[in-house]
């Protein structure tokens, strides 16, 4: 039987997974990246001899990474070195400083120290979120396309688990009474783009597992990951085009029959396409005016989605040795510091996160140099920030709060290479929709079935991977959605993966 020829748009993670799978099961696969680097948001950043990861650098559920190697017939080991942290990362408040670990008897006694008495909640902690995760975790694997796929036992066994009452930081109340310890166990949301007062409960297991499974580092990077499977799809005879920029799916009547690219006057014709662009872009920007009703450009605009990110990506000629790879430093105020964000206003106390990966990776940086890497949670496009104003002053701010909490007193002093990214850049630079780098929001409105179908609704032969689509947004979930999509087209050609 001959298989289907696929269009991949976009190789970010979910696009090159998908890409990766389908490849080996004999697929006729080509990906198109408007970069020159694969990777999209998990793309490599070179400033000189220094290298950076575009956004994410925590892995945490690194067997979801290996399942998808596995179902290439490979092992993620073979292409990448991989360090287990642990202390994972350092949360810094204004007079408490927090070494999580994912070792049970070293994060009790860590609780015990900083917040005596507080130590016996952990179990409950593990205990009851291992259960979550234990029913949740199949139906993140599971395609919502269809509204029957909610009466299956086992989404209705886990729906009580998706839907709990409260938030994150509710939830953990029912673990920890102080309020910076909850706040310890609650920060992942941002992974979300969210406030721990607003993400729903069931994200609680996002901080189980990494405390279950712990958080891992790519030598060279996260962006390592995407290399490698840019690596197996090529072994696999797939095609990554790089520099190739997608104008609009070409469609005929409601269905999708190929890519029309801006450098080629022909479209390219396909029997299924796999939009890996940003939901938000691609359906605003990709599609004929007037062809979707559902998923409108004006429709798209009020959804709710998720916080941006400023970014500074600093090359320094020395190395913190004494300064924690992960590092996650909290506002006095945290919760009015989330309440600025949620509300499109620039705070003036802002928590931000800083890595110091070259203290665990000596291939970052020239040698006795090193990459610091710091991003500050900040309002999306939705907001009225002038970024083109407030970027100089904000990176000052940032600058001065470093200096002031962290061993890195003197860096300004000795940054080489500096590079700035604001949501503003997010948009026009990497065709993120209002500059929302965690995509669509994970409010219940946007979950499971109520959250773009994997098999896109409005159009046939077109679907969807990545953080705007099931089961949502995060290194490990965009993989999920490339092994449900990918399912979906080898189920279509009569194959099962």
């Amino acid at each position: 039987m001959k298989k289907s020829k696929i269009g991949i748009v976009g190789a970010g993670p979910g696009g090159l997974a998908c890409a990766m799978i389908l490849a080996n099961k004999g697929f006729d696969v080509t990906v198109f990246e408007k970069s020159d680097e694969v990777g999209g948001r998990n793309a490599k950043i070179s400033l000189g001899n220094f290298v950076f990861d575009t956004g994410p650098t925590f892995l945490n559920m690194k067997f979801i990474l290996d399942e998808v190697f596995g179902m290439c017939g490979r092992k993620s080991s073979d292409y990448m070195k991989f360090t287990f942290l642990d202390p994972m990362y350092q949360l810094s408040f204004d007079n408490e400083i927090m070494q999580m670990s994912s070792n049970k008897d070293e994060m009790k006694r860590e609780i015990e120290r900083a917040f005596p008495g507080s130590q016996k909640g952990l179990d409950k902690f593990y205990s009851r979120e291992r259960k979550r995760f234990d029913k949740i975790l199949p139906n993140l694997r599971r395609d919502f396309s269809s509204f029957f796929s909610f009466l299956s036992p086992k989404v209705l066994g886990a729906l009580p688990y998706v839907f709990a009452r409260g938030s994150i930081y509710d939830n953990l109340g029912n673990y920890f009474n102080d309020e910076k310890l909850r706040i310890c166990f609650t920060f992942q949301s941002k992974y979300l783009g969210m406030s721990p007062w607003e993400c729903p409960a069931a994200f609680t297991m996002i901080s189980f597992v990494e405390h279950e499974y712990g958080v891992y580092h790519v030598h060279g990077g996260l962006n390592k990951i995407s290399k490698s499977m840019k690596k197996v799809i090529e072994e696999e005879n797939g095609i990554v085009r790089t520099n190739s920029v997608v104008e609009k799916l070409v469609t005929k009547g409601n269905k999708v029959i190929g890519l029309k690219l801006e450098a080629e006057n022909s479209p390219r014709f396909f029997d299924e396409v796999v939009l890996n662009a940003d939901f938000g872009y691609a359906f605003s920007n990709l599609v004929d005016p007037g062809r979707l009703k559902k998923y409108s450009p004006e429709k798209i605009a009020k959804k709710k989605y998720s916080c941006s990110t400023f970014m500074m990506y600093l090359g320094v000629d020395k190395i913190y040795s004494s300064s924690p790879h992960h590092n996650i430093l909290f506002a006095k105020d945290y919760r009015s510091n989330i309440d600025d964000i949620v509300n499109g206003r620039l705070s003036k106390d802002f928590s931000f996160y800083v890595q110091n990966a070259s203290i665990t990776d000596n291939t970052l940086a020239p040698n006795g140099k090193s990459t610091v890497y710091v991003l500050v949670p900040v309002a999306n496009n939705f907001s009225s920030i002038d970024w083109e104003k407030e970027k100089l002053g904000l990176k000052e701010k940032v600058y001065q709060e470093i200096e002031t909490r962290t061993s890195m007193i003197d860096l300004r002093d000795h940054v080489e290479v500096e590079e700035i990214l604001t949501p503003f850049d997010w948009e026009k630079d990497y065709n993120v929709y209002k500059g929302a780098t965690f995509n669509l929001a994970h409010n219940i409105g946007q979950m499971l079935y109520f959250r773009p179908h994997n098999k896109f609704d409005e159009l046939n032969n077109c679907y969807l991977v990545g953080g705007g689509t099931h089961p949502g947004s995060g290194l490990p979930t965009i993989y999920l959605s490339s092994i449900i999509t990918a399912g979906l087209i080898a189920k279509k050609n009569g194959l099962k993966l």
